[in-house]
């Protein structure tokens, strides 16, 4: 085993098939990966990478693999997959995905294009593991994906920790060692063992408050907006192509967008942290379903439209839309007097989380501040905003 001091687990233990992966290319660029893409421009000491917290999720698949009684061939593959579970991500995490997924049809955690060959195919198959499979665990199929991919998988457990950790907020400081001693396969689903609602309940409190403070921080939001419209820009301009796009670190993707001239203004802003602001800020109740509901191309569209009613350039206008509110943890499975029940089944807390989230969501129309005024009077028309 090779021990790794971490600054969530203190000394961290890895099997030999995770510890050799740690060193193949693809694992070591997550090294330049930040972990919370533009919140760092909220919190400075978030600059925690998706290295470290894949080091930490393999962790945690270790001990839960251990409460579970699990120690063969089959932990050995899960403890792999943990560790490769965000090697498919591309530059800035999250904020670049929706573009991967429209241009090459493809999810962060389909990763089999990246197992079957090269240096991960290679490790895994010297540790008589098949690429195949461990992608299929990164996907969170079957038992044991749940345990890496699921309403109580252990990525879950380790950036809620980690993130609050980072930032210095005390929300996400979840009881995971109580997760992981409750944890139990029933009838192939991965449950909490009998008395374990409220162990649900934190976890679910948890992600709803760091959602509110951290993940969806107006600015963080702003700068991954437009992070998104200049790395389309980017694609649609130069000769950058999209799997080329998927493979940037961080600091390349950047590099390449300040480099080129049609991106290099909204590049030198986020770099520089002089973003737009907020033209519009609606709660739910002001915003047409239709708005609500609208896919990237309905986005775009609006976009123009209140550009040119604003009389501002297409580029200064960006719309922001989270669609519908929602709670994946409630799904959580509990054991109540020995029944296997849903914990949005069981948990009145559930209900009123999820009115919270109503109250709390909120669509953004981002502009230059000099124009701020003159957008959101176009937005509030073009949109159909209620006042």
């Amino acid at each position: 085993m090779q021990a790794i001091k971490d600054s969530v687990h203190d000394y961290v233990e890895l099997p030999p098939v995770a510890a050799e992966l740690l060193d193949t290319a693809p694992v070591q660029r997550l090294r330049h990966i930040k972990q919370l893409s533009t919140v760092r421009l909220v919190y400075p000491s978030a600059n925690h990478t998706r290295f470290e917290h894949s080091i930490g999720v393999a962790h945690l698949a270790g001990r839960a693999l251990d409460r579970l009684g699990i120690d063969d061939r089959r932990a050995k593959g899960v403890q792999a997959a943990a560790l490769l579970h965000d090697v498919g991500h591309g530059p800035y995490g999250h904020q670049t995905e929706g573009i991967i997924e429209r241009r090459l049809g493809r999810h962060h955690d389909e990763v089999g294009d990246l197992l079957d060959r090269g240096e991960l195919a290679a490790t895994l198959e010297r540790h008589d593991l098949e690429p195949d499979e461990i992608a299929a665990l990164v996907a969170g199929e079957g038992e044991l994906g749940q345990i890496v991919a699921g309403e109580l998988d252990v990525d879950r457990m380790d950036y809620l920790v980690r993130d609050a950790h980072h930032t210095g907020v005390p929300y996400g400081t979840v009881d995971y060692g109580r997760l992981l001693a409750a944890l139990r396969f029933t009838d192939g689903t991965l449950v909490l063992a009998e008395g374990n609602v409220q162990t649900a309940e934190s976890l679910l409190v948890a992600r709803a408050l760091m959602n509110a403070t951290v993940y969806r921080h107006h600015v963080s939001r702003i700068a991954g907006a437009m992070l998104e419209r200049t790395s389309e820009r980017l694609l649609d301009s130069s000769d950058v192509s999209a799997a080329e796009f998927q493979r940037f670190t961080d600091a390349e993707l950047l590099a390449a967008l300040r480099n080129h001239e049609e991106t290099r203004p909204m590049a030198n802003r986020i770099a520089e942290r002089n973003l737009f602001k907020r033209a519009v800020w609606a709660e739910w109740e002001s915003v047409p379903g239709e708005v609500v509901a609208a896919d990237h191309a309905d986005v775009r569209e609006f976009e123009r439209d209140i550009a040119a009613k604003a009389g501002v350039e297409p580029e200064h206008v960006l719309l922001d839309t989270p669609g519908e509110p929602s709670i994946p943890e409630s799904s959580s499975r509990v054991v109540v007097n020995g029944e296997i029940r849903r914990l949005a089944d069981q948990s009145p807390l559930v209900q009123g989380l999820q009115a919270s989230q109503r109250t709390q969501w909120r669509l953004g129309v981002y502009a230059p501040e000099a124009v701020t005024d003159a957008v959101e009077k176009a937005a509030t028309s073009v949109l159909g905003l209620v006042h």
